[in-house]
């Protein structure tokens, strides 16, 4: 043993605890004989079963080494380039040796440095073979050992370090070798999948409707990112993104230049993965609920992992600065350990600046990725959650609270697995940073402890206020959004009433509000910005004072190992308050979403889809149905309803009677509380508020069914759309706007009944279908519709007449319920008196009746079919696509944002304490490395002069959160003119703005999607739109994708250039002769080198945040640069107080469209109104829509107008009521002027003039008596088709 190593070892104690202290000291030849010994053993052992197993299994190579995991592969390169580098240390150890005369290294230290090396290369052939060939259980036993051997080695080189106050290359090695073998320990015991190919958890689902795929569905698949076929070297260099960066700096990016992203990264897959594993942890758990962010990160788990691997390989990279440099600084002193150690140390400093880059961004590389698919789960789940939402959950939870869930909180918790990983690794880098500061400086090290421990202590309180002021301010953002989006869908009837002023006031208190808690937020977050940005300072200055107090000399050495320290750590404590504001938002918006994840459900099992055999369709016995889900307080009671196959069931009532709830429940939208309700057959729904999706009107009839050109003319024609199709300027491709903007509603109610219609349902329930119809529409669908097309249908149709409170009085055939029902006959009367007291009379029955028949029969005429258009349908009619700005739009932007609110001079304010912090930050620095060697200068006055810099120049930095990241971009922004600037934010900007009006495009589905939940749901259409909904939301996520793969792949370039600069540097330093530099300025230069990666990197993150997010301004501001209406007061043309005094109306030649561009739909309407003459819950939707009409109408009554436009105002009226509302506008509004715009021709008859219009066009004005007496009018010929309608029954 003496000759092996070189010296006794057990001279001087007893040889029982001198070996035993020997074998956990890793400079001891005893403990190198136990790891040699160990290491042999590993070797020898796996080069046996290796030969044994691997001619046994019959693999090609090809099919043996394969990596089925991002885990595997990271374990198996990790542990590579370690084994490489302790054979390269032993080889050198050894090379020595022969070099020089003497043995410069004992045989021991390269022979274990030789075998480590050895047996890890054996290890990772080993884990590079496909785990089915070698064994689960094998890979499992052998991944423990291996763990035990690592933590071995590594903690025998903790304490051997520890001990002698000195970090040296092998304890490195020995240190990393833990962490490369925990992750092939992860990949062993939780990765490995017990399934043919050994493979992982990324498993690749089908798509949501296979049978869909087609030819241009395989197509778009081959363009699939690159990432996704990338391999080792293109994914750690972001090779894999150049071809895009490319398109992207020759020209404009578009969105169909992006690829789709990979099959794991989309928002389906997501989805299942989440399913599958909640639905194992319920079988794990059946009388309790599964936490959904467990569930989570169990789906995620191997991200977490690598991130996390590559977050601590960072650490340690990162924490191997200042040992370099307190090498440097003994170099520099001529106190090297061997004669090039210099040259060494720089080459070092560059492989060790690399490693630190590499590991960065992978790591926020990964993380961000892991957001962004954690973003799309949730948005996925969020629309998945409102298709079947409760009728009680939808009153807690508005629609603008769920699209807030969507586009504010996943947003913010897909941006926290970004920040996830500082909330451990800056505790461990403070950790190691300690250590080091204890090699340096000793017990005054307990100094930067305490301060730092104050400094966290502090911020509690700090804290708990931000969670409070941010679930505040959520709150006020719910409140000020659903506000906005009513004034935004009821802006017409806002303006009608010129109430934009009143609701711009409560818009504007409520900002208020939500401004005052947004300002009380920033403000603790700035308080803990001061606290943070000022410890660094304070920490230093509490360190020399105890070096002073402890007569711990200051030698350039400790003092610039310390700064560098510190500067290393600096930064990471900067970001506390930026990490707990996202962790506080991610757990206050992770609330709200699993609150709204757990709200109740409908329940589906009213419908049987499949009903073989079955006579009756729907059957209703002793049910009670309330939309509050209480039985206490049923909004329908004991319903009995028995409706055969191919039966025409009228359901009659006044409003609000329960008619439109009753066809809820047999939808299955309404809870059922007592009694049974089944429902056979497949349903289709017109609802009596029409809801049209976006889209073009062949979309909205089609509605996810295949074309079939014959069935769809009958459609056509059975649904009186023929002549508005060919009206339409592009006929049926025309673009429908948001909410049917360009359609009126009997336009709409039709395109809902073709809707219906065409998706040749068993069941077809009608609610109000006629009520925004005319007479000869209303006879046309009727007959054609109902009692032809439906012939063989079961058919619910809701009319306004038998229905009371909630209960059927009485269900028989019309004549039965007409001479034995008195309710039924007061309802019959009311419609007689409505007609009775006008001149309908006065029109031959027979006569109308040859009319009708005749326009009947021009109905089925083949000169009347619809005739597809021949224009080309462009893609920008109504809905004009989102316009967004192209190419560099220079400062414009900036300034329009600094024109805000003081900006200039906040924003000079910051610039300035930015620029007097980084002074004293200098001078600080500067004062030390010039007098620290110097004897002139007294301990106590180093260390004053040094804090009292410190002081004046952290005073500035109070200011300094008002424009955050505009301040930080100023140091970079010189780079942005360079190439690889320009390069890079030549794609950026315009992805970012891609991602911009993607995210409106979900945001848009997913209001429209809520809006028609109940006709999607009727129409069985969840799936398609779930489906569109993925498809928006991949769409969304790929932009912000490729947004920050390109900001690493930036700054990766950036930081091996500036590596390259450092070490080049040192590298100059090291060559010229010692004395040159003063050793005080080696260790200033070489700690700024350093810290140069971390600012630079953290200047260019905040110059590339701050130029995507510039992209809001421009955004903002397109719309503020719309054109608006006229002020809505022009002083020199201002009325006086009393106008108008007649409420006279007059239009000259008026020509409207709905765009510049669009086609007239008023062709110059040239009238004039006299003065008094008579013409023609969130959105209320726990009302009927004759109770909303009706508090419309008592609204406009309240107004006192001069004035009164009713747009279809008794639509949705029982005649009874529409009479005494009649009675009460003749006899209320007798000075006024009113116009009515009316299908019911009761409702006009005694109006003072008569405005008949047709396809924009006014047709004939003349008072009504007028136009009866005139063969050929339009009214006269509307009058009879009514009388005819009304005299055969057809109330």
């Amino acid at each position: 043993m003496v000759d092996l190593c070189g010296s006794p070892i057990c001279s001087k104690q007893g040889a029982a605890s001198c070996a035993w202290e020997g074998l956990f000291d890793s400079s001891t030849c005893m403990n190198h004989i136990l790891v040699i010994g160990i290491a042999a053993l590993i070797t020898i052992v796996l080069a046996i079963q290796l030969l044994v197993r691997i001619p046994r299994s019959g693999a090609s190579a090809r099919q043996l080494v394969a990596s089925s995991s991002p885990l595997q592969l990271a374990g198996v390169v990790f542990n590579g380039c370690l084994g490489l580098i302790y054979l390269g240390l032993g080889l050198w150890m050894l090379w020595r040796n022969f070099s020089v005369d003497a043995s410069v290294h004992l045989p021991h230290w390269w022979l274990v440095a030789l075998s480590q090396g050895f047996s890890l290369i054996l290890i990772i052939i080993a884990f590079s073979i496909r785990a089915q060939f070698l064994g689960m259980t094998y890979v499992r036993i052998w991944s423990v050992l291996l763990t035990i051997y690592a933590a071995f080695v590594c903690c025998s080189s903790v304490v051997n370090m520890i001990a002698d106050k000195d970090v040296t290359m092998k304890g490195c090695l020995d240190v990393l070798f833990l962490p490369g073998v925990l992750l092939l320990l992860v990949y062993g015991i939780w990765h490995i999948r017990e399934d043919g190919n050994g493979g992982t958890e990324s498993i690749l689902y089908k798509p949501l409707i296979a049978e869909a795929v087609d030819d241009d569905t395989a197509e778009s698949e081959n363009h699939i990112t690159p990432f996704a076929k990338a391999g080792f070297f293109s994914v750690m260099t972001f090779w894999w993104l150049n071809p895009l960066m490319k398109v992207g700096y020759e020209k404009p990016l578009e969105e169909k230049d992006m690829p789709l992203l990979g099959a794991s990264d989309r928002a389906y897959n997501q989805y299942l993965m989440f399913l599958e594993k909640l639905n194992k942890k319920k079988q794990l758990l059946p009388h309790g609920t599964p936490s959904v962010f467990w569930t989570i990160v169990s789906c995620h788990k191997s991200g977490i992992i690598i991130s996390g691997f590559f977050a601590f390989l960072k650490v340690l990279t990162v924490s191997s600065g200042p040992l370099l440099l307190k090498a440097f600084i003994n170099v520099s002193l001529g106190n090297g350990s061997f004669k090039y150690e210099g040259y060494v140390l720089a080459v070092t400093l560059f492989v060790c600046k690399c490693a630190e880059s590499l590991s960065q961004r992978q790591w926020y590389f990964r993380t961000r990725r892991l957001g962004v698919q954690v973003r799309s789960f949730l948005s996925a789940a969020i629309y998945k959650k409102q298709q079947k939402l409760s009728n009680s959950a939808k009153m807690e939870h508005s629609s603008g609270e769920i699209m807030n869930y969507v586009t504010v909180d996943a947003y913010r918790i897909g941006e926290f697995p970004y920040w996830f990983h500082q909330t451990w690794s800056t505790s461990v880098q403070l950790c190691i940073a300690l250590a080091i500061l204890y090699n340096a400086v000793g017990l005054a090290m307990i100094a930067s402890l305490v301060v730092i421990i104050l400094t966290v202590l502090c911020n509690a309180p700090l804290a708990k206020l931000q969670h409070k002021f941010q679930s505040k301010l959520m709150e006020a953002q719910d409140v000020r959004l659903k506000a906005m989006t009513e004034s935004l869908i009821h802006m017409k009837v806002l303006k009608l009433y010129a109430w934009e002023a009143h609701f711009k006031k409560v818009i504007e208190r409520l900002r208020e509000v939500e401004y005052k808690w947004l300002s009380a937020f920033q403000l603790r977050k700035s308080y803990n910005s001061f606290l943070f940005w000022s410890s660094p300072v304070l920490v230093s200055a509490a360190t020399f004072l105890a070096c002073y107090l402890l007569k711990i000399p200051l030698d350039a050495s400790n003092v610039f190992t310390f700064v560098a320290t510190l500067r290393l750590v600096q930064d990471p404590i900067r970001q506390i308050p930026d990490v707990i504001g996202v962790v506080i938002q991610a757990k206050v918006a992770f609330t709200r979403i699993t609150k709204f994840l757990d709200a109740p459900e409908l329940n589906g099992q009213v419908r049987k889809k499949y009903c073989v055999g079955s006579e009756f369709h729907i059957v209703i016995d002793s049910g009670s149905f309330s939309w509050d889900e209480n039985p206490s307080k049923p909004t329908l009671k004991n319903i009995n309803l028995v409706v055969k196959a191919g039966e025409k069931v009228a359901i009659c009532g006044e409003v609000g009677s329960g008619k439109s709830t009753l066809l809820a429940a047999v939808l299955g939208e309404v809870p059922k509380t007592e009694g049974t309700i089944q429902v056979c057959g497949k349903m289709a729904y017109v609802s009596q508020n029409a809801w049209i999706q976006t889209g073009t009107v062949q979309d909205n009839i089609l509605f996810g069914s295949s074309m079939d050109k014959q069935r769809y003319q009958e459609t056509l024609e059975r649904c009186s759309l023929v002549k508005d199709l060919e009206m339409l300027p592009y006929g049926d491709r025309t673009q429908i706007g948001e909410r049917g903007v360009n359609l009126s509603g009997g336009q709409k109610q039709r395109v809902q009944l073709a809707r219906a219609l065409y998706k040749n349902a068993d069941i077809y329930l009608l609610d109000d279908p006629f009520s925004a119809v005319d007479a000869h529409t209303a006879t046309s669908l009727f007959n054609e519709y109902v009692m032809e097309a439906l012939s063989d249908k079961t058919v619910l149709l809701v009319t306004h007449q038998l229905m009371s409170n909630g209960e059927i009085i009485r269900s028989a055939p019309y004549q039965d319920l007409l001479a034995n029902c008195q309710e039924f006959q007061n309802l019959v009367n009311a419609h007689k008196d409505t007609i009775g007291g006008s001149d309908l009379n006065k029109v031959s029955p027979d006569r109308t009746k040859e009319i009708s028949i005749k326009e009947t029969n021009d109905s089925h005429g083949h000169g009347n079919r619809y005739r597809e258009t021949v224009k080309p349908s462009p893609v920008d009619q109504l809905i004009k696509t989102e316009e967004r700005e192209i190419g560099d739009t220079g400062l414009k932007p900036y300034i329009l944002y600094l024109s805000q609110n003081k900006g200039y001079l906040y924003a000079s304010i910051g610039t300035i304490s930015h620029m007097v912090f980084l002074a004293g930050q200098i001078s600080q620095n500067s004062w030390m490395a010039a007098n620290v060697q110097s004897t002139d200068v007294s301990t106590l006055k180093l260390i004053s002069v040094y804090i009292a810099i410190g002081v004046s120049s952290d005073l500035s930095i109070v200011d300094l959160d008002i424009p955050f990241g505009f301040m930080f971009s100023i140091g970079a922004s010189l780079n942005s003119y360079s190439n690889l600037g320009r390069f890079y934010l030549a794609s950026a900007k315009e992805l970012m703005r891609i991602n911009g009006t993607t995210k409106s495009a979900v945001a848009n589905h997913l209001g429209e999607s809520i809006a028609g939940a109940i006709t999607i749901r009727a129409f069985e259409e969840e799936d398609r739109f779930f489906e569109k909904n993925l498809e928006l939301v991949d769409k969304n996520a790929g932009p912000y994708f490729y947004n920050f793969a390109a900001t690493e792949w930036l700054i990766q370039r950036l930081e091996t250039m500036s590596a390259a600069v450092l070490s080049f540097s040192a590298f100059v330093m090291a060559l010229l002769p010692p004395g040159t530099f003063s050793p005080g300025f080696v260790g200033m230069a070489l700690s700024y080198g350093l810290s140069l990666n971390m600012s630079f990197v953290f200047s260019i993150q905040n110059q590339c945040q701050l130029a995507n997010q510039i992209i809001s301004v421009e955004r903002v501001n397109q719309y503020m640069d719309i054109p608006s209406e006229a002020a809505e007061v022009i002083e020199e043309n201002r009325p006086s107080s009393e106008w108008p005094q007649t409420g006279r109306v007059e239009l000259r030649d008026l020509k409207i469209r709905y765009r510049q561009d669009a086609p007239l739909v008023l062709h110059g309407i040239t009238c004039t109104f006299e003065g008094g003459d008579k013409i023609v819950v969130e959105d209320g939707s726990n009302w009927s829509m004759g109770q909303r009409q009706l508090f419309c109408l008592g609204r406009a009554l309240l107004r006192r107008c001069r004035i009164l436009v009713l747009d279809e105002a008794t639509a949705s009226i029982d005649n009874a009521t529409d009479a005494i509302l009649q009675k009460t506008i003749r006899t209320e509004f007798k000075d006024c002027t009113v116009i009515t715009v009316a299908h019911r021709i009761p409702t006009v008859m005694d109006c003072s003039m008569v405005l008949a219009m047709s396809d924009g066009k006014v047709v004939e004005y003349d008072k009504p008596l007028k136009l009866m007496e005139t063969e050929g009018s339009l009214f006269r010929d509307l009058v009879k088709e009514y009388w005819s309608y009304t005299s055969n029954g057809n109330i």
